[in-house]
Formats: structure tokens, sequence, C-alpha cells
């Protein structure tokens, strides 16, 4: 079994595809470079694998249909804390506040 690339993972997030389908298609693209070259491990079968490697993925990705929302899902997430972040600031003012005012009163008396 041939192994995959180590940036194989960082190739698939940057298309936007599984680990899985890369995987896939990394086979596929040595098995091409395989039969377009004839040999198998010299520098110019892995070049050609490579390319024909992002070449496949390209391809997959303009074919894959998800839709990229991770964006609107960190504004959003963003937006629900604005909220809670607004109450810690106000509770850690309202508490310095009542700090401030109880050492005045120990200095009084």
């Amino acid at each position: 079994m041939i192994k995959t690339p180590k940036l194989l993972p960082w190739y698939a997030r940057k298309a936007g595809v599984p680990i899985e389908r890369a995987t896939a298609l990394w086979h596929k693209a040595v098995r091409e470079a395989t039969a377009e070259t004839g040999w198998v491990g010299n520098a110019e079968y892995w070049g050609e694998a490579m390319s024909r490697f992002v070449r496949l993925l390209e391809e997959d990705e303009v074919s894959f249909c998800e839709p990229r929302v991770t964006h609107l899902v960190r504004r959003q997430n963003r937006l629900w804390s604005l909220p809670l972040a607004a109450m810690e600031a106000m509770v850690s003012a309202v508490a310095a506040s009542q700090q401030r005012s109880n050492d005045a009163w120990r200095r009084l008396a």
C-alpha cells in the first residue's frame, strides 16, 4: 500500500473535501502517474503524481457541493457571546465600584 503525503490533510482542508476523499484522489493520482510515466519512485513520477493530485482536488472542489457557512457560524457565535461579554464587563465594573466604596467606608470607620 502506498503512503499518502504528509500534507494530504492540509490539501484536503484547503480544497474543502474530506480526508477520506482526498486519500482516494491521491490513490487515483498515483495510478494515473504510474500509467503515464511507466516508472515508480523517481522524481518525475512523484512530480506527476502530485500535479495530478492537485488537479483532481481542484476538480473535486468545484464539483463538491457543500455550502461554506463556517464564517457565518463563527460570526453568529461572536454575536451570541457579545451580551455575555457586556454582562461580564458590567459585573466587573460594579464589583470594582463596590470594593472602592467598601474601602472608603473602612477608612472612615
